[in-house]
């Protein structure tokens, strides 16, 4: 039943960020337990699209992510197994000459070793553009889905190196003359 006023998927598009929020949001009981695990500098690698249709333009992007530890986690006696975190990130979109601030929140499963020196993730969340056209290309609209992919491996001391393969998309929402764009990065990290 549509909203008088509202398009019907303008009220079910609004109701993203409120599910994400109610998720995310921690009892008083485990609000405590958040705890930040990393830092890192990420940028894009290849131009490769695997996900949805070839994009009519070139991107690049360039952003700074904070890893932030939740509070479901189990590990074996051994120091491997399954975590939660929240990565937190803000950076520079780049396209058709365009330049696009995209800030993004994407819950993750983690797979690895107890103290994150080995690191296999998977997530899907949201991110906000400050401009979705370039040039060509149209995302949609500001709010995007966001997926991805990661695998983490340690350098030297406290620091790694990692790739991850990032999508945006806003998923037909905003009608099918939209079209995403995929990312293959690699990622600096400081734990």
């Amino acid at each position: 039943m549509p909203v008088i006023g509202f398009p019907r998927h303008a009220v079910s598009f609004g109701l993203v960020p409120s599910v994400l929020a109610c998720l995310l949001a921690p009892g008083p009981s485990v609000a405590d337990d958040w705890e930040l695990q990393s830092l890192s500098l990420r940028a894009r690698v290849s131009e490769k699209t695997l996900l949805g249709e070839e994009a009519p333009e070139d991107f690049k992007e360039y952003d700074l992510s904070a890893n932030v530890g939740l509070p479901w986690e189990r590990y074996a006696a051994s120091g491997w197994g399954v975590g939660t975190r929240v990565i937190a990130s803000g950076g520079l979109l780049r396209g058709a000459g365009e330049n696009a601030l995209v800030v993004s929140a994407i819950p993750e499963l983690t797979l690895g070793s107890e103290d994150r020196r080995f690191l296999l993730d998977l997530g899907a969340g949201g991110a906000l553009f400050s401009r979705h056209r370039f040039g060509e290309q149209d995302f949609g609209g500001p709010f995007q889905f966001a997926l991805t992919l990661g695998v983490t491996v340690p350098l030297y001391r406290r620091l790694g190196v990692g790739y991850r393969f990032l999508h945006y998309s806003d998923a037909g929402v905003n009608g099918p003359d939209t079209t995403g764009a995929d990312f293959h990065m690699i990622e600096f990290s400081y734990r």
